[in-house]
């Protein structure tokens, strides 16, 4: 008889993620409980019912299904105000101020393993789970609760969980940090789940048709501000749409013409209201300073240590040597890292291991 384990919340978004994810730890020896979060701002254009939305009518659906398949409890939690504040006002300001979010890691600490833990706990859970891909285990020697990726690397999702504390880590369980994508969908299928094939979402959740120029023309008009787009000479070469509706490293969309060479973004200017452009051997820079530093398998870091960092959430890690210092994190990569962009996270490794993180303040040549 499989011995009963605590209780825990699966996060269940109607995919197959975090369905395979219920299904294995009832399976463990958990009682389990499914909870789908209300997200989606009440004032704007609903998501439409198709398999990418992870926010639709549709999408809560799914997951209701599949804990009746399981026959496990369901419920959904209206978060939409906490989401509002957390995720979505910041998201906002940053572009407002020409810096380019990544909301899923704000979801992840305030959302999922804030607020759904405090409510989770309200239900007698003892721990909270999700169909991340990532490991969470309690290092013996120092007593810390550890965060690993992922070991099918092109889904590892450890960068996007670096920002969580060790109270929510403690309570966190990923139970699909030892299997690749494949695997899952093969226990989905043997599970006879029907969403073993669905289409998983790649988009921002509150943003209907990844459509961000709509998005914020809707809830920021005053961005939509046009501005000289010059080169590192300072020559004006045409006229952006406004600042917030650009990022570093980007191509397409400046409207410029005639050039042989192609040019990219590789500054804005938020006090003049422009927008650099260059060549992409200008986009290259070494020296990355984050804040609001987050440390997770230290508890700090005791003169430069040798790590590996990931500016972005797809690329691979980079050698780089990293200094910190209460909440300011300073690296100095080994080879230049293209397109470094504020308001995106830096998280730094030890192999496997997250060691710390934070949000792209500055960068340098």
């Amino acid at each position: 008889m499989t011995r009963h384990r605590g209780t825990v919340v699966v996060a269940m978004s109607g995919g197959v993620d975090s369905s395979v994810a219920a299904a294995m730890l009832k399976d463990d020896g958990w009682e389990v409980i499914g909870v789908t979060m209300q997200i989606w701002p009440g004032d704007a254009p609903q998501p439409p019912d198709s398999p990418r939305g992870c926010c639709s009518l549709g999408a809560v659906e799914d997951a209701r299904r599949v804990a009746d398949r399981l026959a496990i409890p369901f419920y959904v939690f209206d978060l939409r105000d906490v989401f509002q504040s957390q995720v979505i006002d910041p998201f906002c300001a940053d572009y407002a101020n020409a810096r380019t979010p990544n909301p899923c890691i704000l979801c992840n600490c305030y959302v999922k393993f804030g607020a759904l833990a405090e409510r989770a706990k309200q239900l007698g859970a003892d721990r909270i789970a999700t169909g991340h891909y990532a490991r969470v285990e309690q290092d013996a020697a120092s007593g810390r609760w550890v965060l690993r990726a992922g070991i099918d690397e092109s889904k590892d999702q450890s960068y996007v969980l670096y920002s969580l504390r060790q109270e929510q880590l403690a309570m966190a369980v990923l139970p699909l940090g030892h299997l690749t994508k494949d695997e899952v969908r093969r226990r989905a299928r043997d599970l006879g789940l029907a969403v073993a094939d669905k289409v998983e979402s790649q988009e921002i959740c509150f943003i209907v048709d990844n459509d961000y120029p709509a998005y914020l023309r809707r809830v920021l008009p005053g961005t939509a501000s046009p501005g000289p787009i010059v080169d590192n000479s300072g020559k004006r070469l045409g006229t952006h749409n406004g600042i917030a509706f650009y990022t570093i490293g980007q191509r397409k969309g400046l409207g410029l013409r005639g050039g042989r060479q192609a040019l990219y973004v590789v500054d804005i200017d938020l006090q003049t209201n422009t927008i650099v452009v260059g060549p992409e051997s200008e986009l290259y820079r070494s020296q990355v300073t984050a804040v609001k530093a987050n440390y997770v398998a230290r508890a700090g870091l005791d003169g430069p240590a040798p790590l590996e960092g990931k500016l972005r959430y797809k690329m691979a890690p980079s050698p780089c040597t990293v200094t910190g210092e209460d909440e300011t994190l300073e690296a100095e990569f080994d080879q230049a890292q293209r397109a470094v962009t504020p308001g995106q996270a830096a998280v730094f490794y030890d192999g496997e291991t997250v060691v710390c993180g934070g949000v792209i303040e500055r960068r340098a040549p």
